[in-house]
């Protein structure tokens, strides 16, 4: 646990009490706080309560009298589609608000540091797509050289959970833009955008209010060295943003889409080899192409961002091409279930938004298509197109035939997992991809993509 600083004997509120709300209520204990919660769900409260925290109504009247900062959850909107009210009593009351990324980044360095040989790092990751599995890859090569490592925020630990760092140790941290919107404190050594493509535009009012989200990981103070995927205007924008000119290397541009050879520090994929150049030069390549834990153009994106990553930390390329071959992947990304006459099976099921499912689809090639769900704000754009490497969709979700008629694809309505794997079975051949990758949330048949994905693994092992 890393025990909050800077708020000995402060009363903090905390709204939401979830993982990360009860984590932020037991780090702030240790640290000689005194929590006090509130969720709206009873059966929270009471989880609470049995851990010995206060329960408040923070709507009430004078709730924020005596409060020194509120702590909020991620899934609680504080400003789009309208502010939670107890985020409106809290600045109605002057009372600053937060969450448990700031606090962690107010708190990870002790006086401790001062007798280590190496000062712990932190490297922060962002963007649209690819967050999990660039910040998995980036620990799995830490873990690969020998290095400390710890991995936490959207994916592993939550970020006051873990265990203060030793000398010498990196935490790698996945920061979504709920995460980064409302952080006081945003401070990592090295931080990373991935990509930009249309999600969470309710959470933040459009494109413009969801990449200022993802910016504040840059803007909070600046990490030493960013690392920003350059194939969208946002990212472009943002390098320019954070650079001196064309030779600063305190930025490493990353592209899949194009070559990048100015005097700068550059990592690109093209053709399945990735490439880094510095001052025009030509350091180093990988043939991505046989790293099986890696397939597609998407994740080549995201060896580049944790190449870059780890290349900044001091390690050789042979030392991250190694690392790279043992990589696993991750579930629910691009994970091969199995195989049978022929037939590969690969869940997906984290494609909940159009351009990672553009992505998850031009990987691979005959594919049978299971998609659908809650479709998201904006449409299918370019899933409304023929797509060349689809044979034919099979459509889930509870407004399957809706989903079905906007693909630029044949397209068969199933409704439910079991018939959609049943009939893409029925009619794959050898050399087919059966690929669940939903270009859509799963909230109208499932409460998360693990769900829907692991509800794909379970019919698919009744075939194999």
């Amino acid at each position: 646990m890393i025990p909050v600083q800077g708020l000995t004997g402060a009363r903090v509120a905390i709204l939401g009490l979830g993982r990360s709300g009860l984590s932020a209520a037991r780090a702030l204990a240790a640290g000689g706080a005194v929590p006090v919660c509130w969720d709206d769900n009873p059966a929270a409260r009471d989880t609470a309560q049995a851990e010995g925290f206060e329960c408040l109504d923070l709507v009430k009247a004078g709730a924020f009298d005596d409060i020194a900062r509120l702590v909020v959850s991620p899934g609680i909107p504080h400003l789009y589609p309208a502010p939670n009210p107890v985020i409106v009593a809290a600045q109605d009351a002057g009372v600053a608000v937060d969450n448990d990324i700031g606090l962690f980044f107010q708190s990870f360095a002790t006086q401790d540091w001062d007798s280590f040989d190496q000062t712990p790092k932190v490297i922060a990751i962002t963007g649209s797509n690819g967050k999990s599995t660039t910040s998995a890859l980036i620990h799995h090569i830490l873990k690969h050289a020998g290095r400390p490592t710890q991995l936490a925020g959207n994916i592993g630990r939550g970020v006051l959970d873990i265990e203060p760092a030793i000398d010498g140790e990196v935490v790698v941290l996945e920061l979504s833009s709920y995460q980064t919107d409302l952080a006081r404190n945003l401070t990592p050594d090295i931080a990373v955008f991935t990509n930009l493509s249309p999600d969470h535009l309710d959470r933040h009012a459009g494109m413009g209010g969801y990449f200022a989200a993802k910016r504040r990981l840059f803007a909070e103070g600046g990490p030493d060295r960013a690392i920003i995927g350059v194939d969208e205007a946002e990212g472009r924008f943002l390098a320019g943003q954070l650079s001196e000119g064309a030779a600063d290397d305190r930025v490493i541009r990353v592209s899949v889409d194009r070559k990048l050879v100015g005097l700068g520090w550059n990592v690109f994929a093209r053709k399945g080899f990735l490439a880094e150049f510095r001052n025009g030069k030509q350091v180093a390549s990988i043939d991505l192409r046989k790293v099986e834990g890696l397939p597609g153009a998407h994740n080549h994106q995201n060896a580049c961002s944790a190449y870059a990553a780890c290349r900044t930390l001091g390690f050789a390329p042979k030392v991250i091409e190694a690392a790279f071959h043992s990589f696993g992947g991750l579930p629910h990304r691009s994970q091969t279930v199995g195989e049978l006459r022929g037939i590969r099976f690969v869940n997906d099921s984290k494609a909940t938004n159009v351009d990672s499912a553009v992505k998850a689809v031009a990987a691979f090639q005959n594919i049978r298509w299971i998609c659908g769900g809650l479709e998201k704000e904006g449409g299918l754009g370019d899933l409304t197109k023929p797509l060349p490497t689809v044979r034919k969709a099979y459509v889930i979700g509870r407004e399957a035939a809706q989903f079905a008629m906007k693909l630029g694809v044949e397209a068969e309505v199933c409704g439910t997992m079991e018939v959609a794997v049943a009939r893409a079975v029925a009619e794959a051949e050898a050399g087919d991809v059966v690929l669940l990758a939903p270009a859509a949330a799963s909230f109208d048949q499932y409460d998360s993509f693990e769900r829907r994905g692991d509800d794909f693994v379970t019919q698919v092992q009744k075939f194999l």
